[in-house]
């Protein structure tokens, strides 16, 4: 009797090691390892061809493991329902193997599609949950256990398997996809072996002062962990990244070190918990990826963006010269740190007064680690529209005089200001010598920040006094409030698992 052939269909988990479908599909029959390049998706307005530039180095490294395991990665271009529908006909009783994606509303329902179109065929499909976010959660009590519990399973290596080899099909560029030119001429490089080098790199060298170098946006290019292009497209897996820095952080306590190494491990760690946090909250309301996860704030910006205000604060053109050089920097490479982040959304939502759907989706495209589960929660909670956060307004001026004192990263990415004295740099508009030097090089502001910043807070806090506001906003927090932020000591490390290979080469 023929063995029942696996489709393993690779989405955001382009790696072999710790890949549960993999193996599944491994241990059951002969495996057909496919990726589908959707154009569709590819038109969506958050995503760009530096986004698809970073998969296509994924999908060649991929394609060299899997091919030294049993058969290279057979890449599709075209509707996913239609090409599953081609091998589905194609091979009679096959089984279609994945894991859980949490997308965007568009992935959703590309999904929705094909588990139709499987149950037309007869096909069965396995999805295999990820691990931190669950779908269909119906309550958060007990759901930071659970993810302890989950990243400390022992972690699987690459399975070898019985591979399919069929016809190869030319993978198209981003120009046949209809992307535009994105250069991003600093940006990462995508695949497994950068990303075992950015992980190891920050555990042993650069990771020491991560806790005090992150706010900062060149310090924090430096020793940040910058593994979260790499955890996007699932090059790494959540659950490895975990044990490594757990095991990091018991090397750690052994030595009896404290502060440092120690406490830069504990805010990493932290921050992988707070990853798959604000992920479960896409998972649980998809919604959010449009609508206003507070209903009472709906209204309270324009629905349309200014085109000519947006364009500026996307080309570093706003006249505020640290606002302008993160945009520049973020162009430019391909990644910001989460402050400077956080500062330009806030920047657009409340100085610009801009809609937060418009912002993020210029965002997204600029962001090589695009996460939407993280990224839209984000975008609402910097944009004052959750109504259970409080409201930060980031003063830009004081941001850039605390992060970047000297402005060697204002002069970095902005060197029409070379010629602007210190004491005036991170408020150009009051150099006496601003018309006269830098007459049609750099903008006059395109706000009065102080202003503006009022003007802002009064409207949300306005909003926020509407009858019915706290409890709606209770109604936000029991849905997507943390039960238990992970804080974990040195001394609470889960089990471990020294005999697995994996974590030893981490």
């Amino acid at each position: 009797m023929t063995a029942q052939l696996q489709i393993v269909w690779f989405k955001r988990d382009l790696r072999v090691e710790d890949h549960e479908a993999l193996r599944l599909a491994a241990a059951a029959g002969p495996v057909l390892p496919l990726y589908i390049i959707e154009p569709d998706y590819w038109a969506l307005p958050d995503t760009s061809g530096r986004q698809y530039t970073f998969l296509l180095e994924a999908l060649d490294k991929l394609s060299q493991q899997l091919c030294a395991l049993g058969a290279p990665l057979q890449v599709r271009t075209g509707e996913a329902v239609d090409v599953l529908s081609q091998l589905f006909a194609a091979h009679p009783g096959c089984r279609l193997v994945s894991h859980e994606e949490t997308g965007n509303q568009w992935t959703y329902q590309r999904d929705t599609a094909v588990a139709a179109r499987a149950r037309e065929a007869g096909v069965d499909w396995i999805e295999l949950p990820p691990g931190g976010v669950i779908r269909r959660l119906k309550s958060r009590n007990g759901w930071a256990g659970r993810w302890d519990k989950d990243r400390a399973r022992p972690l699987a290596g690459a399975p070898a398997f019985r591979g399919l080899t069929i016809e190869p099909e030319p993978v198209p560029d981003a120009g046949r996809l209809g992307l535009a030119r994105d250069a991003c001429p600093h940006r990462q490089r995508g695949g497994r072996s950068a990303a075992l080098q950015a992980l190891n790199s920050f555990l042993t060298e650069r990771g020491a002062p991560y806790r005090k170098a992150m706010s900062a946006p060149e310090a924090g290019a430096k020793h940040c962990s910058r593994i979260s292009p790499y955890l996007a497209l699932g090059t790494l897996s959540m659950r490895e990244t975990a044990q490594a820095g757990w095991a990091r952080q018991g090397e750690i306590a052994a030595r009896g070190e404290r502060g440092g190494w120690s406490g830069s491990m504990r805010s990493f760690l932290s921050r992988l918990h707070w990853r798959d946090h604000f992920m479960q909250k896409l998972e649980d309301e998809p919604e959010i990826e449009w609508r206003d996860m507070h209903p009472g704030l709906e209204d309270l910006r324009p629905r349309e963006a200014d085109p000519d205000i947006l364009g500026a604060w996307e080309r570093g053109e706003t006249g505020v010269p640290f606002v302008d050089a993160c945009m520049r920097c973020l162009q430019a490479t391909g990644w910001m740190n989460f402050r400077m982040r956080a500062m330009l959304v806030s920047f657009a939502s409340y100085h610009l007064w801009q809609p937060w759907q418009a912002t993020g989706e210029r965002l997204a495209r600029l962001f090589t680690d695009y996460e939407p589960g993280i990224h839209w929660s984000q975008v609402q909670m910097q944009s004052g529209t959750t109504g259970v956060n409080s409201i930060r307004i980031y003063n830009p001026v004081k941001q850039g005089l605390d992060q970047d004192p000297d402005a060697r990263f204002i002069r970095r990415w902005l060197p029409e200001l070379e010629a602007v004295p210190a004491d005036f740099i991170h408020e150009v508009w009051r150099w006496p010598g601003f018309e006269a030097c830098l007459d049609g090089h750099y903008p006059r502001p395109l706000v009065k920040v102080t202003q503006a910043a009022r003007e802002a807070r009064d409207r949300v806090f306005a909003a926020r006094k509407q009858p019915g506001f706290k409890d709606a906003s209770k109604k936000v927090l029991a849905r997507h409030g943390s039960r238990a932020p992970m804080r974990r000591r040195s001394g609470a490390l889960p089990p471990a698992n020294p005999g697995n290979q994996l974590q030893l080469d981490l």
